[in-house]
Order: structure tokens, then C-alpha cells, then sequence
């Protein structure tokens, strides 16, 4: 084991000293010194004989036991965290999961869980997959897993248990509404898939609604043809294109989808850095027969990286309009490299740039990682750009599309950027929406609201509650959108739910708090009930039709297409 620990820390130390990688894949450090000769060869002797000498002293003279393997993380973590936010070390099962996550797909069994006040439940069964061959479904309440006590685990332990090795088995006992005893099920670990896209539908008459939300992976921009051709042959004629919370992923997904938009030729994004990107390298749309709908595209604080390259690349070039929150800022180039032992580790080594020259990253030179993470528009302070007027807060004028990024107002982190027809965009701080909206809001009352909805639901979905056995699921409907007609919130419904309130303490909730928010009470229920009938992406659906951020968008989409039909012919509207 000591041997070990030296092996994998001092190729760390040699790894932060020698810069170099390859994006979006793994390879294996290589004992090399950077051309511009910026750390000799003699240094790095010397960082590593220093290095080793101190691992000696502990492994000989440290009065207690010592843990290597902690030891080595902590050392090479601790190393990275001097560099910046996003260059971090990856043990051997998460650098597995990294490399999965690539890969859309892992080996695992195919559910969604939902952490619950009393314990990890199942939303959902992926069809086709383990779960869903063998019948788990929703409201499942996760008891053991092989065998060992899983009622009080956190949703995150309960996903690594039951991923495994392809062709691996594992028992899983749960709790069913109705059931007179815990059901057991032995299910053998599959493939399971991890698509970029998690729903593709017709939103409205004419208008597609692709949420393209699970990451940048290997597999993102065929997805994303795909859909965009389903969509069409059904009647699309404009698009909203959701990449909120999507924290971004491989580079070239990136590109190749920012190309089914834009013409070939166009800008995507620029990279400059160190090393093999001393001199800035620039990626340029390869789309043939770029897709010409009208085009909005949704983000917030959740969307990074490659999500921040499309959204730019969009925008510079007045290809749509982007609505929602200003996005994370992560302008950050890393490469993936593999160490010693199946470790390894993500390096920052250049950074992007949108078609037009702004910097995506936010700054991080002071605060902590905690701060940078979680408050980074927290306590924002835009201000309007000077030669603007002034500006509604959370509102650009749609009516004068080519104004709107002058009118909007924004973080002035970096230097003024003039794009497409002149619109006037600030780096430095993420992308800022063109039509800044404010999310869903959820308090604590909404919050407990939306814990009781799925205790009842459970109940409701198992055909548990007399005078609505109408409303138990049989068997999973996969791929179906929820008509107005299916398990509608009836008065009846309303009844036992407000009837299910006063008998379930734990809920803390009063009938006039029920009324308050009945709205939210009903849009709850439905998409819980719809979520055990036709599954997660059905559910989503639901919540959808009532965003406040997409109920924006599709306003937004007129205005999208006279800024790109401006921007193409050159004639500016004011």
C-alpha cells in the first residue's frame, strides 16, 4: 500500500507540473516537459524527491495506523484545490462512474429514486431495462439491498449499491402500498441507458419542446437528431430547447449540437491556454443543413460548461433567444487524465471563449468552493450597460429584438463583447439570458405540500382509497403523454387528499394552508399520479406545461425568429 500511495502521488505531482491531456477522453500520463520549458526537469526531480522523503517519515515514524488509501486522496486533493474549482482527483469507483457517464450508460438495475422524509423510494422503472421487466414500480419503498439495512440511507448510497458488473445480481426488498409483507426481487445488473435528451414532445400545436438536460455525453447530438426528426414529422415548427441544469460534458457533443443551428463555417467556440493551446484554437460549426426554426433556448444556474458554449455560440450569432437565469460560469477546460490503479484526475488547462471573444468563467479568485458553487447569483448586482436605457430588471423588449441585449442588465465582469447586429454582451460571468425569468419558487409550505402529494399518491396509485380504485395502476403505460382525461384531479380526489392531511401528522399541514395553495396542490398530485401511470418523463411533462420559464419561451419564439431572420439578411429592426 505504500508503495502504492508514492506511485499515484508522485505521477500527481508530475501531472500538475507537465500540463497536457486530451478533452472528453482518459490517457495515460506520459513523462514528458512541456516545449516552453515552464518547469525543468531538475524542479520536478525535486518536488518529487521532497515529496517521497515526507512519505517516508510518515510511514516510519507516525505513531498511529495509517490509511493510504485516505492519505493519497487527501494529498492529491488537496494539491489540486491550490489551482482552482474544477481540477479535482477521482477515486477509482467515482473515476469509473465518470468514465460511464461518458459513455451514456451503466450497469445497474434501471430506476429512479426520490429521497422521502422516511427513507429512498422508487419514482420510477426505466422500460426496458431490469426494474421494469421485473415490475418495480412506483412508490416502492427501498427496504434492503443484498441483504443489509437500507431504510436509513441517503438516495446517493442506495444508487451506488445497486450498480454493479454487468450480469451481477442483486436482491432488492421493498415496502409496496398494499402489500401484506416486503417483496423481494433478484434482478440480474444490465445495461442501463443515461441519454442526454430526458423528454422530447410536442409542447403546443407547432412548437417541439426538447429538454436536453442529462449532460453533453458521447451520444448527445445523435440523440438530439433524432428527436428534432420525431418532432418535425409530427408537426414542429419552432423549438424550445432546455438545457437547464445540464452541467455540461464532452466539447464535441458541444460543437456538433450548436451545428444542427448554425450555418457551417460559423464560430462555435474558441479554446486558449497553456501548451497546445498556446495559440487560441477555433472550432467552427460542420452543420450541412443546419435546422432553421425558430429557436429559444432555457437555462439557469445549473447550466455549465458545454450548455454555456451552445447558449453562447446561439447567441453571439442571433440565432435564437436565450430565456431563463444566467447561467453557472464555467469557462474551464479540462482534460482527463488516468493514473496508477484505474485513479484519476480532471486538470484545467485552457479556457473557452464564445464566437465573439467573451470568457465564460466566472471568477473564483476569492470566497470559498462552498461559496463558489452555491452563491454565485446569489447576491448578484446587475447593472445596465451605459449607453442603454434603462431596463426592466427581469425583462428584455422582445419588440426590438436586435436592442435586447443593450436593454437587459447584466454582470459587467469582463470587457463589452459587440455581436451579431451589434448586441452587446459582458464576459466574465456566464451567459446572461436575453429574457431573465425567475423560476418556480418552492417555501417550506410547498415543500411539505409536495411530501404529502406523494404519501397519498402511493396510496391512490395502489388502489388503496375507497371510491377511487379507478385510479390504481396496473402496469406502467411507457411513452404516452397524459390527455386532460387521465386521472384528472376530481373534487373527489381533492376530498380524500385533504381527508389523507388530517390523519398524516407528519405532514404538518392545515386545510387553510391547503386552500392557499390549491393550485399547487392540484398541479402536484397531478404530476404524481401521472408519474406512477406513464413514468418519470410523463410526470415532467406535467410540471412543464405550467413552468413560468417555459410559459416564457414560448412567447419569446416570434421574437427568436424576426432576430434570426434580421440577423441573416442583415436588416435591423428597431
Amino acid at each position: 500500500m505504500t508503495k502504492r500511495f508514492i506511485i499515484t502521488a508522485s505521477a500527481i505531482i508530475l501531472v500538475a507540473a507537465l500540463v497536457g491531456g486530451t478533452i472528453g477522453r482518459s490517457r495515460r500520463f506520459r513523462h514528458s516537459v512541456p516545449a516552453n520549458g515552464a518547469v525543468s526537469r531538475t524542479q520536478v526531480d525535486d518536488i518529487e524527491q521532497d515529496y517521497n522523503e515526507a512519505v517516508s517519515a510518515i510511514s516510519v515514524q507516525y505513531a498511529g495506523e495509517i490509511d493510504y488509501e485516505k492519505a493519497t486522496q487527501a494529498a492529491i486533493q488537496g494539491m489540486l484545490s491550490t489551482l482552482d474549482p474544477h481540477s479535482m482527483y477521482f477515486p477509482y469507483s467515482e473515476f469509473k462512474k465518470l468514465k460511464e457517464d461518458q459513455d451514456s450508460r451503466f450497469y445497474g438495475i434501471g430506476v429512479t429514486i426520490v429521497q422521502h422524509r422516511d427513507g429512498v423510494y422508487i419514482s420510477s422503472a426505466v422500460e426496458g431495462t431490469p426494474a421494469g421487466r421485473l415490475g418495480l414500480r412506483y412508490g416502492d419503498r427501498i427496504l434492503e439491498v443484498d441483504g443489509k439495512d437500507a431504510r436509513q440511507w441517503t438516495s446517493d448510497q442506495v444508487s451506488k449499491r445497486v450498480r454493479g458488473g454487468r450480469g451481477e445480481a442483486v436482491t432488492i426488498k421493498v415496502d409496496r402500498a398494499g402489500a401484506e409483507a416486503p417483496l423481494s426481487f433478484t434482478l440480474i445488473r444490465d445495461s442501463v441507458p443515461l441519454p442526454s435528451i430526458r423528454n422530447a414532445y410536442i409542447l403546443r400545436p407547432g412548437t417541439g419542446y426538447v429538454g436536453l438536460t442529462g449532460g453533453f455525453q458521447s451520444t448527445s447530438d445523435e440523440e438530439l437528431r433524432e428527436a428534432i426528426k420525431k418532432l418535425k414529422a409530427q408537426g414542429m415548427r419552432q423549438l424550445i430547447l432546455d438545457m437547464r441544469g445540464n452541467p455540461g460534458g464532452l466539447l464535441n457533443q458541444a460543437i456538433d449540437v450548436s451545428s444542427e443551428f448554425l450555418p457551417r463555417g460559423q464560430v462555435v467556440v474558441s479554446v486558449k491556454g497553456r501548451t497546445e493551446y498556446s495559440d487560441p484554437i477555433v472550432y467552427k460549426s460542420s452543420g450541412a443543413d443546419p435546422e432553421d426554426v425558430p429557436l429559444v433556448i432555457l437555462i439557469n444556474r445549473g447550466s455549465a460548461s458545454a450548455t454555456e458554449i451552445v447558449a453562447g455560440a446561439i447567441q453571439d450569432h442571433g440565432r435564437g433567444l436565450v430565456v431563463g437565469e444566467t447561467s453557472f460560469g464555467k469557462g474551464l477546460v479540462q482534460h482527463v487524465f488516468q493514473l496508477p490503479f484505474n485513479t484519476g484526475l480532471t486538470l484545467t488547462t485552457a479556457r473557452y471563449y464564445t464566437p465573439y471573444g467573451r470568457s465564460l468563467q466566472r471568477d473564483y479568485s476569492s470566497g470559498s468552493i462552498y461559496d463558489y458553487y452555491t452563491g454565485h447569483a446569489e447576491d448578484a448586482n446587475p447593472q445596465s450597460s451605459p449607453s442603454a436605457p434603462s431596463a426592466s430588471p427581469n425583462a428584455r423588449s422582445v419588440a426590438r429584438p436586435l436592442a435586447q441585449a443593450l436593454s437587459t442588465p447584466q454582470l459587467q465582469n469582463g470587457p463589452a463583447v459587440k455581436t451579431a447586429a451589434g448586441r452587446v454582451f459582458y464576459g466574465g460571468g456566464g451567459i446572461t439570458p436575453d429574457i431573465e425569468v425567475k423560476p418556480q419558487t418552492f417555501s417550506p409550505l410547498r415543500n411539505r405540500i409536495a411530501e404529502a402529494a406523494f404519501q397519498f399518491t402511493r396510496q391512490l396509485a395502489a388502489g388503496l382509497l375507497p371510491g377511487l380504485e379507478a385510479y390504481k395502476v396496473e402496469k406502467v403505460q411507457y411513452g404516452k403523454t397524459a390527455k386532460a382525461t387521465d386521472y384528472p384531479i376530481s373534487d373527489r380526489v381533492m376530498e380524500a387528499f385533504r381527508g389523507f392531511v388530517r390523519t398524516d401528522a407528519q405532514s404538518q399541514l392545515t386545510p387553510a394552508q391547503l386552500e392557499e395553495e390549491l393550485d399547487f396542490v392540484k398541479l402536484r398530485l397531478r404530476e404524481e399520479i401521472i408519474t406512477a401511470a406513464f413514468s418519470n418523463d410523463a410526470g415532467a411533462r406535467v410540471l412543464l406545461d405550467s413552468d413560468p420559464q417555459v410559459l416564457r419561451a414560448l412567447e419569446a419564439l416570434p421574437d427568436a425568429k424576426r432576430l434570426a431572420e434580421s440577423v441573416r439578411t442583415g436588416v435591423i429592426q428597431s
